[in-house]
């Protein structure tokens, strides 16, 4: 039995959006050097939100220049006064965790429930998390009187915007660093309602600047001189780039990249539960998740009675409005994704593999697409070896664990897997053969401050999360 839900929106109101943003450099607003601005729209309505301002080569030099000036105090505090500063950010993002939820998913598209319920808590908690070791890093195991680096360059990417710039910045302060950080370009809004958190919880001037921009804002930012560690979160090509950058100078670089992960069912697992892990796995945030389970490896002898399961499952998902409490898929990001996830589908089936998707209406403004499933897949297709990067599951089959092995291995990725077995011994034997930095077992998608996060091989290097991620900040 299905029902029928009536509309749950949440309101915009909470949400007071300025015609126009500045960029954030030395504790103020201000204009880009050349007054130049761009429009930031909502990708479910493709409505106009906000413009905001370009960063040229000039604000990112002006920015740079403001944290070096800001770390030499900064750095002197002690670790207890600036985990006042982060914990007072943390309670701030927590005391306006609804304007930052509604703005998360007008912004970016993605449901209100996941923002809400999701999200917010985890910026909140890793602020929270960071603060706890600020007075703490001679503990921290790399040994006594561990110095901060001085200036972090931080690039983030779309798909969890509040979310990554508490992952970069919250360890960035935390070990004495200050910060210059460029939003990605679809998706600036919060980062800039962060940087009024910052100006209400005191935070000194100049310790975190925010620069919003295209591409060329990230790379010249990369590229300048005085910045002593990049953090960067994006696709593997753009890593690949910067990589290229910074070689053969002294900066200090973690680069979290792209993912193909094979979530893995054997035949004895729960396999309700499995379908759910597999659900959130790749339709979670509209499947812009790095770390999204996008290949399905299934036992053969399970495999029809699983995608019956799966099937039904997805067809009670509903796909609309992000800001409806009832959504689980949103919109997709940008006209420019939607276009690469439709190219690989297409590509998918003209390479013979077998598309399904739900009876789907979907909206007639916006960027939207039907939860898909692809069987019939093979290792040599595209959409079984690119990252898609949106809510398309491509299914493969295996017999015996080694193959599984086999098949989840084959791929240049290395950043997340889920295995669903009952034996905790298949499921450890399995976990110490899969070259992945991140591995679930029955469950897929849980995240918490305390544990570290990335990857192998061309999911880059590097580790945000725990105490693993103070060491990419400290000079030891």
């Amino acid at each position: 039995m299905t029902f029928d839900y009536a509309p749950a929106p949440e309101s915009r109101a909470v949400v007071d959006l300025a015609p126009s943003y500045g960029l954030f450099v030395d504790g103020e607003f201000a204009p880009a050097s050349d007054g130049k601005v761009f429009k930031t729209v909502s990708p479910s309505s493709e409505e106009v939100l906000s413009e905001v301002a370009q960063a040229t080569a000039d604000d990112v030099d002006r920015a740079v220049q403001a944290a070096r000036k800001a770390f030499e105090k900064w750095s002197a505090l002690p670790g207890a006064e600036r985990a006042k500063y982060l914990f007072r950010i943390a309670r701030i993002i927590q005391e306006r965790s609804r304007e930052l939820a509604v703005l998360e998913s007008l912004d970016n598209g993605k449901p209100i429930r996941e923002s809400r319920d999701a999200d917010l808590p985890l910026v909140a908690a890793h602020f929270f998390y960071y603060a706890g070791w600020a007075d703490k890093l001679d503990h921290a195991g790399y040994g006594p009187n561990p110095r901060p680096l001085g200036v972090a360059g931080q690039v983030i990417p779309w798909n969890f915007p509040l979310l990554m710039l508490a992952w970069k910045i919250a360890p960035a302060l935390a070990t004495g660093n200050t910060v210059v950080l460029k939003p990605a370009e679809t998706t600036p809004l919060s980062a800039l309602f962060f940087a009024d958190i910052c100006r209400q919880a005191g935070l000194p001037k100049g310790v975190v600047n925010i620069l919003t921009g295209d591409g060329s804002t990230g790379a010249a930012l990369v590229a300048h001189p005085d910045v002593d560690k990049v953090a960067f979160t994006g696709s593997t090509e753009v890593g690949k780039a910067i990589a290229r950058t910074v070689a053969g100078t002294d900066k200090k670089v973690t680069l979290e990249l792209g993912g193909k992960a094979a979530n893995i069912v054997f035949d004895d697992a729960p396999l309700d539960q499995a379908v759910e892990g597999i659900v959130n796995g790749i339709f979670f945030n509209q499947g812009h998740v790095c770390c999204a389970g996008s290949r399905l490896l299934v036992q053969e002898s399970v495999q029809d009675e699983l995608l019956d399961a799966l099937k039904r499952r997805m067809q009670t998902l509903r796909v609309g409005d992000p800001l409806d409490k009832n959504t689980d898929i949103g919109a997709i990001n940008s006209a420019e994704q939607l276009a690469r996830i439709t190219e690989l589908a297409d590509a998918g089936e003209a390479e013979g593999a077998e598309r399904w998707a739900p009876s789907c209406e979907l909206p007639s403004a916006g960027y939207w697409f039907a939860p898909t499933l692809f069987t019939g897949v093979t290792q040599a297709h595209r959409i079984a070896r690119e990252e898609i990067f949106g809510p398309v599951l491509s299914v493969l089959t295996f017999r015996t664990p080694a193959e599984a092995v086999e098949k989840a291995n084959n791929t240049p990725y290395g950043l997340s897997a889920g295995i669903w077995t009952e034996k905790g011994s298949r499921s450890l034997w399995m976990a110490n053969k899969l070259r992945a930095g991140v591995i679930w077992s029955n469950t897929f998608n849980k995240f918490d401050p305390a544990s570290p996060f990335g990857g192998y091989q061309e999911s880059g290097y590097g580790r945000e999360g725990g105490r693993h991620g103070l060491e990419a900040y400290l000079n030891v």
